[in-house]
């Protein structure tokens, strides 16, 4: 019954912006980390950013964290990525994923369903 549902995925021309957002629901108590991971075709699935639910964050590479930016507005359960300065190898299915505790406190890892973004030469 838990959740998480992104928007905010297109297509943009290098160099231009996009804001990824991923909002929980469902019956939960308390959620823990969130983070950003992007997968493209033929590649793994892999770490593009984290925060922890007091706001500490961590990227994947100095690339990324000069470019990206990951936030979170925990009482709207929702976690941000901003994306600046997009290039064509940034293009990937980015998927949500957040580790929550459920209203009877069980401990579980979540994704979404993953948002298409598509950088253009």
């Amino acid at each position: 019954q838990v959740q998480l549902v992104e928007s905010g995925g297109g297509l943009v021309q290098a160099g231009g912006s996009l804001r990824l957002s991923c909002a929980a629901s469902g019956p939960f108590s308390s959620i823990n980390d969130m983070g950003w991971y992007r997968q493209a075709p033929g590649e793994q699935r892999d770490l593009v950013a984290r925060i922890t639910s007091g706001g500490i964050t961590n990227y994947r590479d100095s690339a990324v964290k000069g470019r990206f930016t990951i936030s979170r507005d925990n009482a709207k359960n929702t976690v941000y990525l901003q994306m600046n300065s997009l290039k064509p190898e940034d293009t990937a299915v980015y998927y949500c994923n957040a580790l929550i505790r459920s209203a009877w406190h069980a401990l579980s890892e979540y994704w979404g369903q993953g948002t298409q973004v598509t950088v253009s030469s």
